[in-house]
C-alpha cells in the first residue's frame, strides 16, 4: 500500500505534517507491505499549488500511484477527484508529523474522509 501524507519539510515520517493537501511543500510516501510494516519512505516535493493550480497538484499526487492519502485538511475538487480514481482520503487532525499521523492509520484510528469533512475556500 502506498500512502501520501502531505508535510511543511523533506524530513519524512519526522516532517511537521501540513495543515491543507494543496498547499503542502513536501510529500511524504510510505509504502506498508501486507503486514502494515513500512517498507520505503521518501520525500517528494509538492507540485506549486500558486503556478500549478489544484489541478496540477492532484495531477501530481496522482502520478505517484496513492492508493491513500492522509490529510489534515481538503477542499472539495481534490476530495472527489481522488474518490473517483480509486484513491481513498483518510483525515487526521490531531497529530504533529508524519510518523505520528501513520502510527494512528496503522492502528486503525484515521477515519475515511467524507463530502462534509471537506475544506469549504
Amino acid at each position: 500500500m502506498r500512502i501520501v501524507i502531505p508535510c511543511e519539510t523533506d524530513q519524512c515520517l519526522d516532517a511537521p505534517r501540513s495543515g491543507h493537501f494543496g498547499h503542502a511543500p513536501w510529500l511524504t510516501v510510505v509504502e506498508l507491505d501486507d503486514q502494515m510494516q513500512v517498507t520505503s519512505v521518501q520525500a517528494v516535493r509538492n507540485a506549486d499549488h500558486d503556478t500549478m493550480g489544484c489541478a496540477g497538484v492532484i495531477d501530481h499526487v496522482m502520478s505517484l500511484n496513492a492508493d491513500a492519502i492522509i490529510t489534515a485538511g481538503m477542499g472539495m475538487p481534490p476530495l472527489m477527484r481522488f474518490t473517483n480514481a480509486g484513491i481513498v482520503v483518510y483525515a487526521d487532525r490531531t497529530q504533529p508529523t508524519a510518523g505520528e499521523v501513520l502510527a494512528r492509520f496503522v492502528a486503525g484510528d484515521v477515519y475515511r474522509m467524507s463530502p462534509d469533512d471537506a475544506c469549504r475556500h
